[in-house]
């Protein structure tokens, strides 16, 4: 496997932890306690910026390259795309939704739970099938040139929540990740 494809594999492993945080105040939305909103908003605001912005894009590239060499792959490949301004899309609206909630707007609970899930539905299930069906044949096929075009795709960005030099706004998050590594 190429170094781009195991740091994605890196990359989605922590975009699940982070899915997994957020589905954990979804569920104490749910259950009518006090979710954590300002870290509901770290999140789904992380998620929005670097991997809409740096892991995305550079997987577009991977997987116009992956067509090239296997056309098979086309309905998987169409789907994640479209799946990339799906997610988009909906961590917008979950983003916005959280950002009302915050400024005291009288917003229903269904409609952030809604969002919310549709955010959480779409993302688990696009990394599910990048890391099932698609990274492993994108290994297999892609040549040393099509991984360095698909890293030359986006301008080379440190990751600010789970680089080494943290971004201020997600210092919280980042101790909140690392308590919820620890054994119980």
């Amino acid at each position: 496997m190429t170094d781009l494809a195991v740091l994605w594999h890196a990359e989605h492993a922590n975009l699940a932890r982070l899915l997994d945080l957020l589905e954990k105040q979804v569920a104490a939305f749910h259950a009518g306690e006090q979710p954590n909103y300002d870290l509901m908003q770290d999140l789904v605001y992380y998620l929005r910026h670097y991997p809409d912005q740096v892991h995305h894009p550079q997987e577009d590239v991977a997987f116009a390259r992956l067509l090239e060499r296997d056309p098979q792959m086309k309905p998987r490949i169409a789907r994640l795309v479209q799946d990339h301004r799906v997610i988009a899309a909906a961590g917008q609206t979950l983003l916005e939704h959280l950002d009302a909630v915050v400024a005291d707007a009288l917003a229903p609970r269904s409609t952030v739970e809604a969002a919310a899930a549709t955010y959480l539905a779409h993302y688990r299930a696009h990394l599910a099938t990048e890391e099932q069906e698609v990274i492993p044949r994108a290994a297999e096929l892609l040549t040393a040139q099509d991984w360095a075009d698909v890293a030359a795709a986006v301008p080379a960005q440190t990751d600010p929540l789970f680089g080494d030099d943290i971004e201020a706004r997600y210092r919280k998050l980042r101790r909140q990740i690392a308590l919820e590594a620890m054994p119980s």
